[in-house]
């Protein structure tokens, strides 16, 4: 069962790295491909699967046959060791009146009788800010909780936004979810976003985190939404390039990196199991088939081993380690502890790094490549108070470059 331990999750008093696949429409399919889809995630390291269980209100939801199905479906993650952070509804749902102040107590009531998993995390919200409705949200957080106290409870918020805004002193909500959302910086410029409102970061990801633990009352945090592979930035804008595996790379170094407890990934044909059958969004490019050996989605598992092959709890965001500090996407992310060193560059730019505390050690260095999860020893530095990185050149459109530090015991 997990819970919350500071700044992470754990499962079982061991530390649970979140690593989330977005599978919004995942109850569309028949059994078979759910049970496919997941042997696929489980694979590739991913322990969670987002997903909705009322995306439209149809009377298909109503049926036993449909419960029973999900129900099933959850029990196979299990057999996984998957978590399914599942969604009640789409935020639409609500703002379409469908669930409502009304009938919310008798679904919850059903939800917490009828599923009794040990593997469900409940997310409230789906694409929505929390202030559209913040009293009917929390009392579904609250009532959610007394019947589910074992259950960790989220929510979802919309595009370049954090929960954090609203529910962050809120009893219910265990850890925030923050939503980088898909479009460039210089796409931010609609109604939608307020450039003057501190809350919207854009694709500098780790500035979320950062907000996330600007507040008194501390929660682990993660971007449950950065941008999809194969998706148009943007989104809705037509005729704009696509976002691909090292766009999606950056998102991920830089929030885990800054100190969120985990990451989840996205790919706009599995957001929607898209299957040619006409009806695609975003400028879907291949079938959801296809999507589940996309580059971006295989790279994500890298990420989380190098979390998992140190105590990364103790460890800690250390922007003060970098002496030739960037901003924005040129930024270079570093977190570390004692015995550890993480660097992330998304350009390959050179890393001056602080090594005081570090002087009286031995500390092997190496490069990572993030695209295959390679790694190449540096050299053993000890007696530095500083030292100059400069990875190579890469042949590939990308040049994001991890530099790892490890003591040597």
């Amino acid at each position: 069962m997990l819970s919350i331990k500071g700044n992470y999750l754990y499962n079982n008093d061991k530390p649970f790295f979140w690593l989330s696949d977005t599978a919004w429409e995942l109850f569309k399919l028949d059994i078979d491909d759910i049970k496919l889809y997941l042997k696929n995630r489980k694979s590739l390291g991913y322990n969670v699967i987002q997903t909705i269980l009322i995306l439209k209100y149809t009377d298909k939801i109503k049926t036993k046959e449909y419960w029973n199905y999900v129900s099933k479906a959850i029990d196979y993650a299990k057999s996984l060791d998957i978590y399914m952070a599942l969604l009640p509804c789409w935020g639409s749902v609500i703002k379409d009146g469908y669930i409502n102040k009304n009938n919310i107590d008798e679904y919850i009531k059903f939800l917490s009788s009828y599923f009794k998993q040990d593997n469900i995390i409940w997310v409230l919200g789906g694409d929505i800010r929390g202030d559209y409705n913040l009293e009917l949200f929390n009392h579904i957080g609250k009532s959610l909780k007394e019947l589910n106290k074992e259950r960790l409870i989220t929510f979802h918020p919309f595009g370049r936004t954090g929960s954090y805004l609203w529910f962050n002193n809120q009893d219910w909500l265990d850890f925030n979810m923050f939503q980088s959302g898909h479009r460039r910086d210089d796409q931010l410029t609609n109604k939608l976003d307020d450039l003057n409102d501190e809350s919207t970061f854009g694709e500098s990801s780790y500035k979320y985190v950062i907000k996330n633990f600007s507040y008194d009352i501390k929660k682990p945090c993660l971007d449950s939404e950065p941008s999809y592979e194969g998706v148009r930035q943007g989104l809705h804008f037509e005729g704009e390039p696509y976002w691909e595996a090292y766009h999606i790379r950056r998102y991920a170094y830089f929030s885990v990196f800054e100190g969120s407890c985990g990451h989840t990934y996205g790919n706009n044909a599995i957001i929607q199991f898209y299957n040619y059958d006409g009806n695609g969004n975003y400028g879907v490019r291949e079938s959801w088939y296809e999507a589940l050996h996309s580059p971006g989605g295989a790279q994500m598992q890298y990420l989380k081993e190098l979390m998992e092959s140190v105590d990364y709890t103790k460890g800690k965001a250390t922007p003060k380690l970098i002496l030739n500090q960037y901003d924005n996407t040129h930024r270079i992310s570093c977190f570390s502890s004692l015995s550890f060193i993480f660097c992330y560059t998304f350009y390959g730019d050179e890393i001056q790094l602080d090594l005081k505390d570090y002087k009286n050690k031995k500390m092997s260095s190496y490069w990572m490549n993030p695209e295959n999860n390679s790694k190449s020893y540096i050299n053993t530095l000890t007696g530095f108070d500083s030292y100059r990185f400069k990875p190579t050149m890469k042949k590939e459109l990308s040049n994001d470059w991890v530099l790892i530090l490890i003591e040597e015991i």
